[in-house]
């Protein structure tokens, strides 16, 4: 079995580079619109808050969990505003207190549970190693939205491995929210990440091919930035047809971001 430590030391520096960001920030600086539709800087760490109680919940007590889901599916296409709307009415101060103790909460749960275990959650249930690479990747995308307001330039880390694999195994998942057929044969992804590795995923000779920086592709998977303004290439129609309608998070299809244009 993996050791699932590093994820877990990944999700850890990943909160703690977005947590040197919002910090300092000013009440007001808390109130300024972000990219998402109605939601300000403390909605979106209230949404990070509001997952990792779910989480936590998920990992230390089931019942509990399983009420939180019962309630969602009251309100199926509202309970994530609601979520991160409840949170962000508490003050700055008070908020990014209950944001740090939750996410250490999750974290030393995570640390504590028995090998192989698996955990509910919202879709199939998940591994350890799995909710914490999930985390990252909403923590990070979020994270954006909130660098993007700031106009803070984040240096992108080897940690966009997790998000790129999950933006790789959604593909299919992707296809089917907006209801296409997936593709029949497996893709050969190519990747260069910060580091100048290069991350591969499918059969080296697969016909339909995407290649790019992993920087730009957990952007367009996380539909942070547009295609348009992205270095990434596919090679065959469904490869192409891929980048498109990317998404490595669950729900409906999100809306992304508008292409900048010319001289953005």
């Amino acid at each position: 079995m993996v050791d699932p430590t590093p994820v877990f030391d990944d999700l850890r520096d990943e909160s703690a580079d977005l947590d040197a960001i919002v910090a300092e920030l000013s009440p007001e600086q808390w109130a300024l619109p972000t990219p998402a539709p109605r939601w300000t800087i403390a909605h979106q760490i209230a949404h990070l808050t509001w997952t990792d109680h779910s989480s936590l919940l998920a990992v230390t007590d089931e019942d509990g969990f399983r009420a939180v889901v019962e309630k969602a599916l009251t309100s199926p296409d509202s309970f994530v505003d609601e979520g991160a709307e409840e949170g962000a009415a508490h003050p700055p101060a008070e908020l990014l207190a209950r944001w740090r103790a939750g996410r250490a909460a999750l974290e030393t749960a995570l640390r504590a549970s028995a090998p192989g275990a698996r955990f509910p959650w919202y879709g199939p249930p998940m591994a350890a190693a799995s909710m914490a690479t999930a985390r990252i990747m909403e923590t990070w995308a979020h994270g954006q939205d909130i660098a993007d307001t700031l106009g803070v330039v984040r240096a992108p880390t080897d940690r966009l491995k997790h998000v790129a694999r999950i933006g790789v195994r959604a593909r299919d998942y992707a296809f089917g929210v907006h209801g296409e057929p997936p593709p029949s044969e497996e893709f050969r992804v190519e990747l260069t990440a910060p580091s100048g590795e290069l991350w591969t995923y499918g059969p080296e000779g697969a016909a339909q091919r995407v290649t790019g920086p992993g920087h730009d592709f957990c952007l367009l998977v996380t539909q942070r930035a547009h295609r348009d303004d992205l270095d990434l290439r596919a090679d065959g129609h469904d490869a192409d047809r891929w980048l498109d309608l990317a998404q490595a998070f669950a729900g409906p299809p999100g809306t992304g971001r508008p292409a900048k244009g010319p001289g953005q």
